[in-house]
């Protein structure tokens, strides 16, 4: 068991940076595991390929043990929009969603409803973008057959109660991005029938990793449309005939994927769960907290949640339209990293986020604060 220490050692990253959910730097130990990859490659000496051709298995194996489903459940995906693009064709009937959710899902819902004419997008009308267990109750229709959620919303910051979706639902199948939680959130991933997710942001593997896994319910609800010549149970390639989609996750992919990725991403999950991912949510909740005391200390609006049992790693500040631009250009002259959009500053907190960091950011609130009053 690793300890948190030696996973908050693994942020390279210069001080300031508070934008994770934008993307996350890389982590010393996958900065390695793509050197070795590189170096393995660039040379191709004789029998070392085997091990490269590998990394897609270990990668599905690091996943599942991070989730909870069985490594078959699990599939290689580029991105966690890709994923959702092979749920959202491959349903039939209605699914429940929230068109304030990050576009991925939104997107693939309508273009498949576009395309294919069997599944019909039913917009959710949610709280300022917060999607509540009680809002999915009252708009649940009997021709829904899914319902899909964000585990953690990009804009809010808020964390969705998936134990308290699945209660309201029953057997429908639930689709959860999880892009904005994944490997800072100890999710209750069990409760869900489809899972997609990449790397980029939090687990700091970087872009090309992702997944997507189906519980033993989805695959037998969900059709294969996007299915390739790797999704066969071919032990090649099948020359010279197609054949039919398998019958498990695997059947979910078009081609071989980027096995380098692969490696990266395996190497990130492998540290986040030899240190635990409650160990690394805990210490994302108290420096949130120390955030939000911070803004609190210098009367910097918090829209986002303030309860634990609401929030992840985003804190969602919304001052006064008129001193938006000011709080903006306090954060960049002081070096702090942070995504401003739609009126509201983005603060996204790891781990790894120092003493320095924060420093950093209790001098822009200063600035701005100062300049604010005059």
């Amino acid at each position: 068991m690793g300890s948190i220490q030696q996973f908050i050692d693994g942020f390279p990253e210069e001080p300031g940076y508070l934008d994770y959910g934008r993307v996350g730097p890389l982590s010393s130990v996958v900065v390695a595991e793509s050197l070795g990859q590189i170096d393995v490659l660039s040379r191709a000496r004789f029998g070392s390929l085997g091990n490269l051709l590998n990394q897609t298995e270990r990668m599905r194996n690091a996943v599942a043990a991070i989730t909870g489903f069985r490594a078959d459940q699990v599939v290689a995906q580029p991105n966690t929009s890709t994923g959702l693009m092979h749920a959202m064709f491959g349903l039939t009937g209605a699914v429940l969603l929230s068109p304030a959710d990050f576009p991925s899902g939104p997107f693939a819902a309508a273009r498949a409803a576009e395309a294919l004419h069997v599944v019909t997008p039913v917009w959710l009308e949610t709280n300022h973008g917060r999607v509540t267990p009680g809002e999915i109750r009252q708009q649940l229709t009997s021709d829904v057959v899914a319902v899909a959620v964000c585990l953690v919303d990009s804009r809010t910051g808020h964390l969705a109660d998936l134990e308290g979706i699945r209660q309201v639902i029953g057997d429908r199948l639930l689709i959860v991005d999880a892009i904005q939680g994944f490997g800072v959130i100890d999710a209750p991933y069990e409760v869900a029938d489809v899972v997609a997710s990449g790397g980029q942001k939090w687990t700091r593997a970087g872009w090309g990793t992702g997944f997507l896994a189906l519980s033993d319910r989805a695959v037998g609800r969900l059709t294969p449309v996007f299915s390739g010549f790797t999704g066969t149970d071919s032990e090649g390639d099948p020359w010279d005939e197609v054949l039919p989609p398998r019958t498990d996750a695997g059947a979910f992919q078009v081609s071989n994927g980027d096995n380098m990725a692969h490696g990266r991403f395996a190497a990130a999950l492998e540290e986040l769960e030899a240190v635990g991912v409650a160990s690394v949510e805990a210490a994302i909740s108290d420096l949130v907290t120390r955030v939000i005391d911070l803004a609190d200390d210098f009367t910097v609006p918090v829209a986002s949640s303030r309860d634990e049992r609401e929030r992840a790693g985003i804190v969602v500040l919304e001052p006064p339209a008129e001193q938006l631009t000011l709080l903006t250009a306090s954060l960049h002259n002081h070096g702090v990293s942070a995504t401003s959009r739609g009126g509201t500053v983005r603060l996204s907190i790891h781990a790894g986020t120092s003493s320095e960091t924060l420093d950093m950011l209790r001098a822009a609130f200063t600035s701005y604060s100062t300049a604010a009053i005059y």
